[in-house]
Order: structure tokens, then sequence, then C-alpha cells
């Protein structure tokens, strides 16, 4: 089960968080202090899978954005691997070359595409299409 969902950029600051069990809001701030200077402190060599008290974390680092997710130990890294990989095709597709300010100013929609693909700290969706189609209505009602 994914427990957490973060994007963070190259200087720590959180871009996106979602979070798929409670944790108080202090309790977060630690966790993404600790787990951003984590990721971060790591060279490209080393592997993106580490573990982090009782969970694992399963990073990609795209540019200047890094994405971080927290699993417990029954999920496969791999699987999740290939969903931030997956995800961040969604958004380049959505916003035509994703940028972080995309993700800072539309992060709206940001959330939308999370929300379609996991659900309830599970992989719901993976067809890019499926994804994006509550979205392109959304888009299409605003322009009307």
């Amino acid at each position: 089960m994914i427990k957490f969902f973060l994007m963070v950029n190259k200087q720590g600051q959180t871009r996106l968080s979602r979070y798929y069990e409670y944790i108080d809001l202090h309790k977060r701030t630690v966790l993404e202090a600790e787990v951003i200077k984590q990721c971060l402190s790591r060279t490209k060599e080393q592997c993106s899978f580490l573990e982090y008290k009782d969970f694992k974390l399963v990073y990609r680092q795209y540019a200047a954005l890094f994405i971080v997710v927290g699993i417990n130990e029954t999920e496969n890294e791999m699987a999740v691997f290939e969903l931030i990989h997956n995800f961040v095709e969604v958004l380049d597709k959505y916003f035509s070359r994703v940028s972080e300010l995309d993700i800072m100013f539309k992060l709206d929609r940001v959330h939308i595409i999370l929300d379609e693909m996991v659900l309830n700290g599970c992989i719901a969706e993976t067809n890019k299409t499926r994804i994006l189609a509550p979205l392109l209505v959304l888009d299409k009602m605003a322009e009307t």
C-alpha cells in the first residue's frame, strides 16, 4: 500500500504531497524534511529504493523534481517505480512537457491526475487515456 506521494524540487521545497493514511501536521513536516534529505543526498548511481523507518521509499528524479513515494513492505517497489514514470508521462501528455511552474500553478489538475491513478493508497488506473478523460471533460466545460 502507498502511504504517501511527494513531489519535491532540488531545493527541498514540497510541490505536491498526498497522504493515504492519517499523520498529524507536525509529523508530516518532520517526515517530509527527513525523507527529502535522504533522497536528495543520494547520487545517481545509487539505487532508487531505500528503507526508512517502518516503510520503503521509492523515488525518481526528473530534471529538477524528485518524486518520492512511501510504501509498506508488501508493495512491489518496481510497480511503484513504474507508477512514478507513468504519472510523469501523463503530466507530460496533459501539460505538453510539464514543468515545475505547471505543477505550482495548476496543482488542482495534478491532484486530479494523481487521484485518478491512486485510490486510497492502491494503484487504481494506469491507462493514460482513462486518467486524462475527466480532465478533458473539465477543460471542455471551462471553455463553454
